[in-house]
């Protein structure tokens, strides 16, 4: 849970690790990526992603197994107990990112901020340290 001011924004009790991995999940073709990709597309490094996506799957939420296309490759899929956990956090996290981001900003300011955190992340993606993410379908 997260409090501000006393309210309850996210009554999820998935971690935000949990919540980039499944989110990029969903949106994936058939709701699997393989460990590489997966870990550019939420900006993570691929031990990190590797040894969080084991927990996750010992705990319902993921299977990883090697890839078909590459059996040198591990693919993480997202489970039917992932899918479940990913809607029913779903609201609490848009509500928590809605809350403490965009109620305080004026409206008038919106759009310069959309255009600067492109920006930012297109620089991020052309001298970061990790791989470019996946072109978007």
């Amino acid at each position: 849970m997260f409090f501000v001011n006393g309210a309850v924004l996210a009554t999820s009790s998935r971690g935000l690790a949990d919540y980039d991995v499944l989110n990029a999940l969903t949106t994936a073709p058939g709701e699997r990526m393989q460990v590489g990709a997966l870990a550019a597309r939420i900006g993570w490094e691929r031990s990190r992603l590797s040894h969080h996506a084991k927990r996750m799957q010992s705990r319902g939420m993921v299977q990883c197994d090697l890839a078909a296309s590459d059996r040198r490759a591990t693919e993480i899929r997202l489970t039917p107990g992932g899918r479940r956990a990913i809607v029913e956090a779903a609201a609490g996290h848009v509500d928590l990112i809605r809350h403490l981001f965009f109620e305080g900003l004026p409206k008038e300011q919106l759009a310069p901020l959309t255009e600067a955190l492109e920006a930012i992340y297109d620089h991020v993606v052309q001298h970061g340290t990790l791989p470019a993410p996946a072109s978007e379908p």
